[in-house]
């Protein structure tokens, strides 16, 4: 800001100084001078405003369009002027019509041109780079559930990850909410954000790519993931849907985790605390380590202590994985009576 209104006084003081020395100037032309330097300084900077939401690759095209419109302008009119020295009232209202229309055509190609051929800054960074490994991008989901930095620090997550601005404007608003929990789950997404951005295999990239025609932050994340090639890391089952039909590769943290769970296989014998009763009669329930729930025939009476079960049978959910047993000594006896038998 401050450099802003030095900028605006030099150029007040800059329009005075012009208007106070021209001829025939008298005492009020500081005045208009003043203003008219203001006024300059005002449009410099909202033209700076505007450019500044335009991306590099419209600047470049918008700006070698203007120039070749207003060379063939010239070149129209030098041709027309000095080699067949035409100098009729329709030939000059033609090259006004080309003084206007060329350039602004070859402005508005141009800005095309480059909005779809040139790369965005982030797009060359990895091209310049030689940069192999595929950027991620990283959903608000993700950020606040927190397992993405612990798999950062064990090296199975690396590289660059990208992090648009409307991402941090959702975690932001998510901390500023009314509500506790909300507020809670938004500081610790910061949180977890500003950990990950601190080590040092992992390139945390702040961009500032939007798309303002599309409402739904999802389908901002997966909008931009297709222009950056990136995969967007996720544990939303239902961004993990519309990525995938759109050609967008997921990474989700939930699919992760239940891959990584042991194999348990019928048979097999496992030894599992009984913490509370099933919902049906006589049935007690434990879990594994990774939150997996064991359900155990008749083992009510084993309540708050250790005992061996053997594997009946896995269920695969939705939600998860469920193993019903048995206790071990159930499934001993019933052996020993079917060989007595």
């Amino acid at each position: 800001m401050v450099p802003r209104a030095i900028f605006v006084l030099l150029s007040a003081l800059a329009g005075t100084a012009l208007f106070v020395k021209a001829e025939g100037a008298d005492a009020s032309y500081w005045l208009y001078g003043f203003v008219i330097g203001m006024a300059t300084a005002g449009l410099i900077i909202a033209g700076e405003y505007a450019l500044r939401n335009l991306s590099f690759g419209i600047i470049i095209g918008g700006t070698a369009g203007l120039a070749v419109g207003l060379l063939l302008t010239g070149l129209v009119e030098w041709v027309g002027g000095e080699i067949f020295d035409v100098q009729t009232f329709l030939f000059h209202i033609s090259g006004l019509v080309f003084l206007l229309g060329l350039p602004y055509l070859g402005l508005v190609i141009g800005a095309r041109f480059g909005k779809e051929k040139l790369p965005s800054p982030e797009q060359k960074f990895f091209e310049l780079s030689g940069n192999t490994v595929c950027p991620k991008v990283l959903d608000t989901s993700v950020i606040i559930d927190g397992r993405v930095a612990d798999l950062c620090e064990t090296g199975f997550l690396e590289g660059t990850f990208l992090v648009p601005h409307f991402i941090l404007d959702e975690l932001q608003h998510i901390a500023d909410s009314s509500d506790s929990l909300k507020r809670a789950r938004g500081r610790r997404g910061l949180d977890i954000l500003n950990k990950v951005q601190k080590m040092p295999e992992v390139d945390v990239r702040i961009i500032d790519e939007d798309f303002p025609q599309v409402k739904e932050v999802d389908a901002k994340l997966v909008v931009l993931a297709k222009k950056m090639n990136a995969k967007i890391i996720t544990n939303d089952l239902n961004l993990n849907k519309v990525a995938e039909l759109q050609g967008v590769r997921v990474l989700n943290i939930n699919e992760l985790c239940n891959a990584l769970r042991p194999v348990v296989l019928p048979g097999e014998t496992i030894r599992v605390f009984v913490l509370k009763e099933g919902k049906e009669a006589g049935q007690g329930v434990a879990y594994l380590d990774d939150g997996t729930m064991i359900v155990v025939d008749n083992a009510r009476r084993h309540i708050g202590k250790n005992v061996d079960v053997v594997v009946t049978s896995v269920l695969q959910t939705t939600a998860g994985r469920m193993i019903f047993t048995r206790l071990k000594e159930d499934t001993e006896r019933e052996e020993l009576q079917i060989a007595r038998g």
